[in-house]
């Protein structure tokens, strides 16, 4: 389960994808230097976003080559699961 926390907002969500997008697409109203936005999986702290760093920060040892394989995985099978229901429409013709 990952966490998204940044001021004012707080989300869960089950898939990387999801939480990483709802990050990014907080990065616009973090304009103060002492605001960031973080992603926390389980209770451990795994992506940084703050006006310090030009660019977030995966935290930890190994976490964005397992994030990258993660975010492939979510993306084939949600391309699956499209082909999967664009099959069904055709069927119904």
């Amino acid at each position: 389960m990952f966490k998204v926390v940044a001021r004012d907002f707080t989300q869960e969500y089950e898939r990387w994808i999801d939480a990483l997008e709802a990050a990014k697409s907080r990065i616009p109203a973090c304009k103060s230097w002492t605001e960031d936005i973080r992603i926390f999986l389980c209770d451990e702290l795994i992506w940084l976003y703050s006006r310090e760093h030009k660019y977030p920060k995966y935290i930890g040892a190994g976490t964005y080559d397992r994030l990258a394989r993660l975010f492939i995985q979510e993306t084939l099978e949600a391309d699956a699961n499209s082909v999967d229901i664009e099959a069904e429409g055709m069927d119904d013709c």
